[in-house]
């Protein structure tokens, strides 16, 4: 994995100034050890649609699925950009990105169903794999965990 850029984050300076970064290995563990997440997609008619999820978050990209009747599945279909957070509004972590179904291979749907009983206590059947699961790969993340101090941005290429 290659890291991402990282820099303060601009914020109103009426905010206060950021003055240190945090690390990615930080930030990374936050959304690895996170037991939700809060999805937010956009709708055919521009009304946004926000959603609690599971997850898993592997390889610098979020991993999940849900019902095929779900709003947010339809609204990735018509449009693939999406924003995530962790509950935290204290030591935020704000993902945003492009989503993608992925077809994985036996040995990825092992991973992903041994990650899902790790961390939630079950996991779906394999065959549940074979029309996909949702990919979430960030294009930028911004993060703090004492706001304004370490207010920072990580760029992905």
């Amino acid at each position: 994995m290659v890291e991402p850029a990282r820099e303060l984050l601009a914020i109103p300076k009426e905010y206060g100034v950021p003055s240190e970064t945090l690390g990615w290995a930080q930030v990374r563990t936050r959304l690895e050890e996170a037991m939700r997440y809060w999805l937010a997609t956009t709708r055919v008619d521009g009304r946004s649609h926000v959603v609690p999820i599971d997850g898993l978050w592997l390889d610098d990209a979020l991993w999940f699925g849900g019902s095929p009747t779900t709003v947010w599945r339809s609204n990735l279909l018509a449009d693939g950009r999406a924003s995530l957070h962790l509950p935290d509004p204290d030591a935020a972590v704000i993902v945003e990105g492009g989503c993608e179904v992925v077809v994985p291979d036996a040995s990825f749907v092992d991973e992903l169903m041994q990650g899902s009983t790790q961390k939630y206590g079950y996991s779906v059947p394999a065959s549940a794999y074979a029309g996909g699961v949702w990919r979430l790969l960030p294009r930028k993340v911004m993060a703090w965990s004492s706001m304004p101090s370490d207010a920072t941005r990580f760029r992905f290429s």
